[in-house]
């Protein structure tokens, strides 16, 4: 009897799994994998729950990752969606809900390949399956929790896959084989507030504000890598919070996000940044401080055997050659790199986060072909 991914994932998505609210998801995998002969291990941490699943001892032979999130992001206004957010129903071959393709098609697909994998051709290794409840939060306890659980307990992949949606526009189309860095950097200006009709008697921080922020985004970062396009910076908000039109403000403040390649560190660029922050705060006499979050530095995994691994699989089962890219946003990738080489591989993600969220139900079936074909190339 095989276990049917699209089942699996209706009944993913039927659990209200906002983030970082559990909702019944992991209960259902660990049941189900425990039923598989996994052994199963709950590593919650604060108020985020995660998942640990090994079959096999980890002593002999190698042993391949999954890893993946069954949070999702909240629904927007309820009134918008016109089908139940977390009822699972199909339409036009489509299954909607919150989280069909971020992405909790993808956690069934693995799970779905990896319990029907090991009943049919147990192999020489070890296959585990790491679940977090906290990739759409601020993700400090959920996959990172994971690894840090699995280092106090000796626990070790070789490979991993995360099944994050990584498709444009169509199935097989696009692996990820790194990720951009993603810094936030918060500006606060301050001067002396004044009547805005003897500027003289104050010292307007906007106007050194406003400065710093177009030196800064207009400023070439770099041309881009073998592996990359340029690094961006954007300014995506510059606020006084000033209601009224006949003072001058005592501060004021602005962020930027940048998008990173191999190039840079964070640390390199917040070291770039805090020269042209001092150099400005000088010419306009207005004092500046800055706070950095950093969400991930960039990686890359070089094309190689774990790359090829997937991309061999995919072709055979699309008949389409998956791209190596490093485009997009950040994943919890990003974290096990720390820990073993790893690539991204999943669905078609158009809708992700969108109202009314659908997944192609053949693509759900499809994927979890995919996965299986992994894992039977990786332990031939």
């Amino acid at each position: 009897m095989t276990t049917d991914p699209v089942k699996l994932t209706a009944d993913l998505i039927k659990c209200a799994s906002i983030t970082p609210t559990e909702g019944g998801a992991l209960v259902l995998l660990e049941g189900l994998l425990a039923g598989a002969g996994f052994t199963c291990t709950r590593v919650d941490r604060g108020k985020v729950s995660n998942l640990f699943a090994r079959w096999g001892a980890g002593a002999n032979g190698r042993t391949f990752g999954f890893n993946g999130h069954t949070d999702v992001v909240p629904l927007g206004n309820p009134d918008d969606w016109t089908v139940d957010p977390f009822g699972a129903e199909i339409k036009d071959g489509y299954m909607y809900g919150r989280g069909a393709t971020d992405m909790k098609s993808g956690v069934a697909a693995f799970a779905a390949a990896a319990i029907d994998f090991v009943a049919d051709t147990p192999p020489d290794g070890s296959i585990v399956l790491t679940i977090t409840g906290d990739e759409e939060g601020p993700a400090v306890d959920g996959t990172v929790a994971l690894l840090d659980w699995m280092d106090a307990h000796n626990e070790r992949i070789d490979h991993c896959l995360v099944g994050e949606p990584t498709c444009p526009n169509h199935m097989g189309e696009m692996m990820k084989i790194g990720r951009r860095g993603s810094m936030n950097i918060h500006f606060t200006a301050t001067g002396v507030q004044g009547h805005s009709a003897y500027p003289h008697r104050a010292k307007n921080p906007l106007p050194a504000m406003a400065y710093l922020m177009a030196k800064l985004a207009a400023h070439e970062l770099d041309q881009g890598t073998d592996h990359f396009d340029a690094s961006t910076l954007a300014v995506v908000t510059i606020d006084t919070g000033n209601p009224v039109d006949n003072v001058i403000p005592a501060s004021c403040r602005s962020t930027v996000n940048i998008r990173f390649n191999d190039d840079w560190t964070s640390a390199k660029l917040t070291d770039w940044i805090n020269t042209e922050m001092r150099e400005v705060a000088s010419r306009f006499d207005i004092k500046f401080n800055m706070r950095t979050r950093v969400s991930g530095e960039s990686f890359i995994t070089p094309p190689g055997e774990l790359s090829a691994l997937i991309a061999k699989a995919v072709k055979m089962e699309t008949g389409i050659e998956p791209e190596g890219s490093t485009t997009g946003g950040t994943s919890d990738a990003r974290f096990v790199k720390q820990h073993c080489p790893v690539v991204e591989f999943g669905l078609v993600g158009r809708t992700m986060h969108e109202v009314d969220e659908r997944v192609s139900v053949e693509q759900i079936g499809q994927l979890k072909a995919i996965y299986s074909r992994i894992l039977t190339d990786y332990f031939a």
